[in-house]
């Protein structure tokens, strides 16, 4: 992958129908008289990695309390031959943002912080537009703060330096000058400089380092031990290696950039396992009170990126899918080498972690990327029994 390419690009146990070692044939992607849910799904893995130009490897991983079945295809490693395996690391890009909105609500749960608290009142040296803009609005993304990613001074940087990240602040640097977006509807806008904010203003809350938080209030409390906010490119090993697909041949950039570069936006690094016990005690309120809770499952129009399955809205660092099988919340996740998709019901009892290594968008791949959402909604019914 080229620097500019870069840039851009930013922005368990294998069933078949019910049948423990059954597998649908990799060649064709279709397994005969394939008609519950389970192996549809597992069809439709199969049949994306078989697909001409598609992602080396999929893993998915469907838990019905305390079930977990898990459904792979293709490889980890593409030098290797090493499967896919749900205890593997791999990057969870956007879905970093909901463990900042865990991290935060965490401290308003604590009384720490509020919904209401101001960018002004904990963060006081950044942008004076900036300075009324709440908590609350900085995780539904309705700030208009402008997204630092697409940004072309953001581009240059990051293309100059891509193993050393600056300090997080400076990944603002950007937009700090820009005027806040025009506002349209009900002002959603998805930005990578909201969850950036959010995280320093954690850090300014709690006295003491975002990862500190994260360590404290989120992975410490749900037992997540595979999960990590690394400011370097190198990832723990066994990993699920990242690719870039596109011709002539896949090409290995999982540690092509330091996490550093999307930090609370999409720096967190996990693992299949560890990312579906985090949706399932976040979502199901694990981590902060219930009236806290409440006012995060508050929605508004609006998708994550890219696009979850079914219908999207969006609360505070969750989003609502609803699908044709029932409801789910969580968020996903795309950058260089992975897409992810993570959810869960409202009482954390059943979810869905889908990954790919490699990143998959409805605009460079729009049939893949319409493949994906169909697993995506399959997960989903699975997860849900239907």
């Amino acid at each position: 992958m080229t620097a500019c390419g870069m840039a851009v690009a930013l922005v368990g146990v294998l069933t078949a129908c019910g049948t423990p070692g059954a597998s649908a044939d990799a060649g064709t992607g279709t397994v005969p008289g394939c008609r519950t849910t389970s192996c549809r799904l597992t069809d439709a893995v199969n049949g994306l990695v078989a697909t001409d130009g598609g992602p080396p490897g999929i893993i998915v991983v469907v838990q019905h309390g305390t079930a977990t079945r898990t459904v792979t295809a293709g490889v980890a490693d593409l030098a290797t031959g090493a499967p896919m395996e749900d205890t593997d690391a791999m990057r969870l890009a956007s879905v970093a943002k909901a463990f900042s909105g865990a991290a935060a609500l965490a401290l308003v749960g604590q009384g720490r912080l509020s919904l209401d608290d101001t960018v002004g009142k904990w963060l006081p040296t950044l942008p004076s537009t900036w300075s009324g803009i709440t908590l609350r609005q900085l995780l539904d993304h309705t700030s208009r703060i402008p997204d630092f990613s697409r940004q072309k001074a953001f581009a240059q940087a990051l293309t100059s330096s891509l193993q050393q990240a600056p300090p997080p602040a400076q990944l603002l640097t950007s937009v700090e000058g820009l005027p806040l977006l025009a506002p349209e509807g009900n002002d959603y806008n998805y930005s990578n400089s909201d969850n950036i904010i959010v995280a320093l203003m954690v850090q300014a809350a709690a006295g003491e380092p975002y990862e500190t938080v994260l360590q404290d209030d989120v992975y410490g409390p749900l037992g997540l031990t595979g999960t990590s906010l690394p400011s370097g490119s190198a990832l723990p090993s066994p990993y699920i290696h990242g690719y870039d697909i596109e011709p002539p041949e896949p090409e290995d950039v999982s540690t092509v950039f330091a996490a550093g570069w999307t930090w609370a936006s999409g720096g967190v690094v996990s693992t299949p396992l560890d990312a579906s016990t985090f949706v399932r005690g976040y979502i199901g309120g694990k981590l902060f009170d219930t009236a806290t809770h409440d006012a995060q499952f508050h929605f508004i129009a609006g998708s994550s990126e890219p696009p979850g399955p079914g219908t999207n809205a969006v609360g505070l660092g969750v989003f609502r899918y609803t699908t044709s099988c029932g409801t789910v919340y969580g968020h996903t996740g795309n950058t260089a080498g992975y897409t992810q998709f993570v959810a869960s019901t409202a009482d954390g009892s059943r979810s869905v972690t889908v990954s790919v290594n490699a990143q998959i968008t409805p605009t460079v791949n729009s049939d893949l990327f319409g493949q994906l959402r169909d697993i995506d909604l399959l997960g989903v019914c699975d997860a849900l029994g239907r």
